[in-house]
């Protein structure tokens, strides 16, 4: 499996400490991810300033002090061939709808009416535009979505999208005022030993900087040290072609994520009864369920 890597929550206040480290550790393997920025931030699970009083001073001075380094440092990111997403628009859940892949059953965009969807989608850009990032290359948060987020994305000219579940990227037909478009999916790791599996094809490793501990960081640089063979820039794996995926590829896509939002429940709830002892080969993955908790 060819893997690139995507990492979400990306904001002036997150937890630079642990996202210096993972730069630091990308920069090392040599490979260049994507990032998704949030606009108009107002997620407070992703305020991470708190404690920052022990980071390392190195780290200290490098966080953007205001917007003008804050565009700086975006363009220091682009500069050496990172690429950035529009991650959604304030990053606050709204809605319990899981919406075409329910990976979870909360989201900011699925079952918002379509023009709001479109306003939000049209604002996010607008504003990434004032930080000098142009961009057509969508990431949802909580992975959630519904063919009104598709419909504004092809609307706003969005193309791209990194979500779902494949081996490939694919495209989903979207119809807007009797035309008939196509948004192009980079779809996502059903979990993390997938990326590093012998089989064909592509994926994504999803990590969520803010959250990972220690051990996480470790893991990362371990497997991409080991397995420097399966991984690849994003850029790359934009360059992959897509197929048009049928009902029968959009209905077997729906039905894995809703078993593993299923499984991801039940064995949370069997952790909290004490009787789980078994490892969960998606710690680097955090779960957004997990984030909305913190």
């Amino acid at each position: 499996m060819r893997t690139a890597i995507r990492l979400d929550d990306i904001t002036i206040d997150m937890d630079w400490q642990r996202f210096r480290r993972i730069e630091k550790i990308l920069d090392n393997a040599g490979i260049r991810p994507l990032i998704g920025v949030v606009p108009f931030c107002e997620d407070d699970n992703l305020s991470r300033m708190r404690g920052s009083e022990s980071w390392d001073k190195e780290v200290l001075d490098s966080v953007p002090k205001d917007e003008a380094e804050w565009i700086d440092f975006l363009k220091s990111l682009t500069d050496k061939g990172w690429l950035i997403a529009l991650h959604g628009y304030k990053h606050v859940y709204t809605t319990k709808n899981m919406g075409l892949f329910p990976l979870n059953n909360f989201s900011e965009y699925a079952g918002v009416p379509y023009y709001a969807q479109l306003n939000m989608i049209k604002e996010g850009l607008k504003q990434l535009k004032a930080w000098n990032i142009e961009t057509d290359i969508f990431m949802a948060p909580g992975h959630t979505y519904d063919k009104n987020t598709l419909r504004a994305l092809s609307a706003s000219g969005i193309g791209r999208m990194t979500d779902g579940f494949g081996r490939n990227p694919y495209k989903r037909v979207v119809k807007n005022s009797g035309r008939a478009e196509g948004i192009k999916f980079y779809p996502i790791s059903v979990k993390s030993s997938d990326c590093i599996s012998d089989k064909e094809g592509y994926t994504t490793l999803v990590l969520h900087c803010n959250t990972m501990e220690d051990d996480d960081i470790e893991a990362l640089k371990k497997k991409l040290s080991e397995h420097a063979e399966h991984f690849i820039d994003f850029s790359e794996y934009l360059r992959e072609g897509g197929e048009v995926r049928g009902v029968f590829g959009n209905a077997l896509e729906y039905l894995t994520a809703l078993s593993k939002y299923i499984f991801t429940r039940l064995r949370a709830f069997i952790r909290t009864s004490g009787d789980d002892d078994t490892e969960d080969d998606d710690d680097m993955i955090e779960d957004e369920a997990k984030e909305e908790a913190l």
